[in-house]
């Protein structure tokens, strides 16, 4: 008995071992019946041993053991492969949860589903609650500012309205610059500064209004919190900057000084310069964007940023090679039409070494080179009026010859201008052209106002010039750059309509805006003063007009002076009187015989002649 029981433990251990070591996935329901009828045999074996049958129960466990062999072969597959392909699966570490565990599970999963999709709801109802609350408010949302202007609670034209009033305040702020004793300052209106107010409104009333109902609630509800600050773009005139930073390096005291040089009369004139400063331009752009930027801040001062630089050296090869010129007639082509007009041969009066000989040995600030100066045989004044076939305009104006000093400096001005080419682009200066009036140019004392009072002078007459050309420059419909009415009535040209010139100052100047050179006409003989504007009419031509009268009429006034020439109560008319007047003239321009344009050209007062009488005393 006791070693049948043993032998029994042994089979149980090994069957246990081959469980471990081996996994089955699928056995059919077969072979478990098999293994319990394997069981109940082991059972009876077991038994039969006890009683002393081992050996023929043996024999018969062999039978029936070849019998379940071919049953199992016949109706499952091969179980060594199976174990071959299974054999590096653990089952120990699966484990399989229980039913109740699994149903537990679920029904947690549930219920956190369920308070999600609860909260969810909830806020999409909130956020529809507050959409239509907000759906009907046409005012930028609260605690929007842009820049520090509180635009909260406006609608876009009331924002705009309010931060266009504050801007005309900013616009009066200076900004002044300074370096050492040099001081300036730009206004911002100076400069022409704008801010896009528009986008930066738009930009505040999108807030709350992309159209996404959670991120507009958002946004609505964090603007109670916190305040939304919209900076609005600015711009302003670089080139107005450009030219206020160039006059302040021309302006302060310890600014470079290049070389430089210019021709007076037949000399060259070179200036050394010195070492100094230039701005260091892009820095103090930097800097006015920062104080435009954030005009609440009340610093408006720029220390001006420099640069230190040395003068270059001279270059007297460069300098030459500049200035040097051969004479070259003027001439036409008519096809296409175009004038060329002369040049004048300049060159080194002394040699090239004679002249470094110069710059190296002074120690004067300014070198003296002489030049060789030399006019072509045909000068532009020299083209004939056949290269100017068209008469673009003409005036003429009447003078009495009788005064002969008067009529002769009528002549020698006259003589002066005609002939003149002034070129497209070219500023032409009466004052330049005509000369200083003196008794060596031959110019004769004749009668000229002054004080009031009509006096004489040198070049007495030369207005009567200048105004009939005047009057011919407006009808060429050509630009005038400067022009300045008399001090009383001259009476030679209608009111409005004159130009007084003196050496010096006043000055009569025009422009030719025209595309092609004129050439100005003009004879001052005879009595009359006739000036015509030559050229080439152009496809755009106008008919132009001058309209000038009086708007009021001024009084005299009756001036006494004791004479001790006269006897008691005898009084003598030194001067009659005459009034004096305010005027407006126009020029007005025709095309077809239909007003296109009407020009103002100027707003004039004339003083009245007071009438003076001298009195006996």
């Amino acid at each position: 008995m006791g070693k049948n029981k043993k032998k029994k433990n042994i089979n149980n251990s090994r069957t246990t071992e081959e469980v471990k070591n081996n996994t089955i996935l699928a056995v059919p329901e077969d072979i478990d019946e098999k293994k319990s009828d394997n069981i109940e045999y082991n059972n009876e074996l077991t038994s039969s041993q006890e009683k002393g049958e081992f050996q023929e129960s043996d024999k018969a466990a062999e039978v029936n053991s070849e019998e379940f062999k071919e049953n199992e072969s016949s109706k499952v597959p091969d179980k060594k492969e199976d174990i071959k392909q299974e054999k590096n699966i653990d089952t120990s570490s699966q484990i399989i949860p229980s039913e109740p565990v699994k149903k537990k599970s679920y029904i947690k999963i549930v219920i956190i589903s369920c308070i999600i999709i609860g909260i969810l709801l909830l806020a999409l109802l909130f956020s529809t609650i507050f959409a239509l609350i907000n759906s009907g408010n046409e005012n930028i949302y609260r605690t929007t500012y842009i820049e520090n202007i509180d635009v909260s609670g406006l609608t876009k034209q009331q924002a705009l309205e309010k931060l266009n009033s504050n801007f005309n305040e900013k616009l009066s702020k200076i900004i002044v610059l300074k370096h050492n004793d040099y001081q300036t300052q730009i206004s911002l209106s100076q400069i022409e500064l704008s801010f896009d107010y528009e986008s930066a409104v738009n930009s505040a009333y999108s807030k709350g209004r992309s159209g996404n109902i959670f991120k507009d609630n958002y946004d609505i509800l964090f603007s109670s919190f916190s305040n939304t600050t919209i900076n609005p773009g600015f711009s302003y005139n670089e080139e107005i900057i450009n030219t206020l930073i160039k006059d302040m390096t021309e302006n302060i005291s310890d600014r470079l000084v290049e070389p430089s040089y210019y021709i007076e009369g037949n000399d060259l004139l070179i200036s050394r310069g010195n070492d100094g400063n230039i701005i260091a331009s892009d820095t103090l752009k930097k800097q006015i964007n920062n104080i435009v930027s954030d005009l609440n801040n009340s610093n408006l001062e720029i220390d001006i940023p420099v640069i230190f630089k040395k003068v270059d050296n001279i270059d007297l090869n460069k300098i030459y090679n500049e200035i040097h010129k051969s004479p070259v007639n003027a001439y036409y082509t008519t096809d296409p039409y175009v004038i060329y007009p002369h040049v004048d041969g300049i060159d080194f009066a002394i040699s090239m070494e004679e002249a470094q000989n110069l710059v190296n040995s002074s120690s004067e600030s300014e070198i003296s080179i002489p030049l060789t100066v030399t006019s072509p045989e045909i000068t532009t004044n020299d083209l004939g009026d056949e290269a100017f076939p068209n008469t673009l305009s003409a005036f003429s104006t009447t003078y009495s010859t009788n005064n002969v000093n008067r009529s002769t400096n009528i002549r020698l001005a006259s003589d002066k201008i005609n002939g003149t080419v002034v070129m497209p682009g070219e500023v032409f200066s009466y004052n330049t052209t005509v000369g200083q009036r003196t008794a060596a140019a031959g110019f004769k004392a004749a009668a000229v106002y002054s004080g009031g009072e009509v006096t004489t002078g040198l070049g007495g007459g030369i207005c009567q010039v200048s105004s009939t050309l005047y009057n011919a420059v407006l009808l060429a419909g050509l630009d005038i750059v400067e022009r300045q009415n008399h001090g009383f009535n001259p009476g030679y040209v209608p009111v409005g309509r004159d130009a007084t010139v003196s050496w010096g100052a006043p000055d009569f100047k025009f422009q030719n805006t025209r595309n092609y050179p004129i050439k100005i006409v003009c004879d001052g003989t005879g009595g009359t003063i006739t000036v015509e504007i030559l050229g080439l009419k152009e496809n755009d031509e106008y008919d132009i007009e001058i309209e000038s009268y009086v708007t009021r009429w001024i009084s005299y006034s009756t001036i006494t002076r004791p004479d001790p020439n006269l006897e008691p109560g005898e009084t003598r008319v030194i001067q009659s009187g005459s009034s004096g007047c305010t005027s407006v003239a126009y020029r007005i321009y025709y095309k077809d015989g239909e007003e296109i344009e009407r020009e103002l050209l100027s707003q004039d007062t004339y003083s009245p002649h007071n009438k003076i009488v001298a009195v006996g005393n």
